[in-house]
C-alpha cells in the first residue's frame, strides 16, 4: 500500500474529491487550510493580505495499482491550470491499523 499526499489550490476541491470517487479510493484525510509556496514555480499559498489564496491537503492510503493512474490523471489537473498550484508525494506504508 501506499500513501499520498495532494496539496493543491482550494479551486481544485471538488475535482479532487470526484476523482477520489471515481478511482474507488474511499479513505482520506482532508486538511482544509495549509499554507505554503512551491519549490518551483507558483504563487505562495499563505492566506495573507499579500498572498490571498490557501492551500488544502488530502492525504489517502490507496493499493499501489492505483497510484500511477491517480498520478497521471492528478498531473494532467495540474498541467490545465498550473498558476493555481497541485502537487503529489508517494511513500510506502509498512503496517497500519
Amino acid at each position: 500500500m501506499k500513501s499520498i499526499l495532494i496539496t493543491f489550490d482550494q479551486a481544485y476541491y471538488e475535482r479532487i474529491i470526484a476523482l477520489l470517487d471515481r478511482m474507488n479510493c474511499r479513505g482520506f484525510t482532508y486538511l482544509d487550510r495549509v499554507q505554503g509556496r512551491g519549490s518551483k514555480t507558483g504563487e505562495p499559498h499563505y492566506g495573507s493580505h499579500a498572498w490571498p489564496s490557501m492551500c488544502s491537503a488530502i492525504i489517502t492510503v490507496v493499493e499501489d495499482t492505483k497510484v500511477d493512474p491517480l498520478l497521471d490523471t492528478l498531473h494532467k489537473m495540474d498541467l490545465e491550470t498550473e498558476q493555481l498550484g497541485l502537487r503529489a508525494f508517494v511513500w510506502g506504508i509498512e503496517r497500519t491499523i
